[in-house]
């Protein structure tokens, strides 16, 4: 075991967590600069182009022109890219491991073309867990609403959390990956690849034909949906849209730094590194107990509404989604949506749907769960 694997990294401890306590349900005063201020044409673009999203809605203004939108419009998750806490910019335990595991979302009201947004947060709870990852975790939730900026509108609520681990009792103790680990990474033959690829080649944007509720069914299935063979190119395509929360060059990494050490964990060559990069850097992934470089967590829960999106048309709204992330995708790991339609039903004259969602990896295993309101138009 060579030195970078050697070396201890800061741990939960009872003096952090009563300190952390003392912050839930306290407004958030000053929160980091988001990615996005605005849903412009083309940060709506590049967000969707992060989780593969070609819909024309998002991204083709002629197109879109001619929906009864008048112009394009953000897909749902692209309000992760205008503000850091829902994405997973945790305060407290400095140095502790944060990985992103779910988020619960509720939409109001459609997100235009250059709608400027403000938001407000507060930690709402802190819940300890013992889990096979890293024995002892903290589960960190936060509340989330955004704001239309002119006109002070409630867009979006959404709550979102991130369990804080010991990467070293992560790394040496923890037993989730025992059994990937021993097995070994996967290696595609092309054939098994252009198995999956044909999701790619049939998968379906519903779009201008409108899906009414009255035609769908109780237990009518979703198209599957593919995504992957995951890679680190993949990851930084998304942190691209999204913004990520670490990634700053130069000085301005340098600034981070130097106003929290312990966003600069030191990289094989003694520089400060941001601990973000567990999702491109094989060797750091593996440090705080991970399988391998993996994916973001709102990237995935991004893939949960784009097979929503896809399949409920220009005319449908997405009420509310749910996503639990249950494990890691590391580089190599192919993941299938799969999504059925479990109740159909009419709440304060809306014509609803929900839609519980399941992503599994190549082999069966359990990536992420997922549940989703749908509004659609009644013939």
């Amino acid at each position: 075991m060579n030195d970078m694997t050697q070396r201890k990294f800061p741990k939960i401890t009872q003096e952090g967590l009563d300190d952390l306590r003392q912050r839930v349900g306290v407004k958030i005063e000053k929160t980091v600069e988001p990615w996005c201020y605005e849903a412009t044409r083309d940060n709506i673009r590049h967000y969707a182009h992060g989780i593969g999203d070609d819909n024309p809605l998002w991204c083709d203004p002629d197109y879109a022109a001619g929906t009864r939108h008048g112009d394009v419009i953000a897909l749902p998750s692209f309000l992760f890219a205008t503000n850091r806490i829902i994405s997973g910019y945790v305060g407290g335990l400095p140095g502790v491991h944060a990985m992103w595991s779910g988020a619960n979302w509720n939409w109001h009201k459609t997100i235009t073309r250059n709608m400027a947004f403000r938001t407000e947060a507060y930690l709402k709870d802190l819940i300890e867990h013992e889990t096979r990852f890293a024995g002892r975790a903290v589960q960190q939730i936060y509340h989330v609403d955004f704001y239309d900026a002119a006109t002070g509108d409630l867009v979006a609520d959404a709550d979102s959390w991130c369990f804080r681990t010991d990467r070293d009792q992560a790394r040496e103790n923890g037993t989730k990956y025992t059994e990937a680990k021993a097995k070994g990474r996967k290696v595609w033959t092309q054939e098994e690849l252009d198995s999956y690829y044909k999701y790619y080649e049939h998968e379906t944007v519903r779009g201008a034909e409108t899906r009414y509720w009255n035609d769908v069914a109780e237990g009518e299935e979703l198209p599957t949906m593919v995504k992957g063979p995951m890679t680190a190119t993949g990851f930084i395509a998304y942190a691209q849209g999204w913004g990520g929360l670490y990634i700053r060059a130069n000085k301005l990494a340098w600034q981070l730094q130097q106003k929290h050490p312990s966003a600069g964990p030191k990289n094989k060559f003694g520089i400060p590194d941001c601990p973000e990069r567990v999702h491109w850097e094989e060797e750091f992934a593996l440090e705080v107990g991970a399988p391998g470089a993996y994916d973001y967590g709102p990237e995935r829960t991004s893939w949960l509404t784009h097979q929503i999106t896809n399949w409920m048309g220009d005319d449908g709204f997405l009420r509310q989604a749910k996503c639990q992330v249950r494990r890691h995708n590391p580089e190599g790991d192919i993941i299938l949506i799969h999504g059925t339609v479990v109740r159909k039903f009419e709440e304060d004259g809306r014509f609803l749907l929900e839609i519980q969602q399941r992503a599994e990896q190549q082999d069966g295993e359990l990536s992420a769960m997922g549940a989703a309101i749908v509004e659609l138009p009644k013939r």
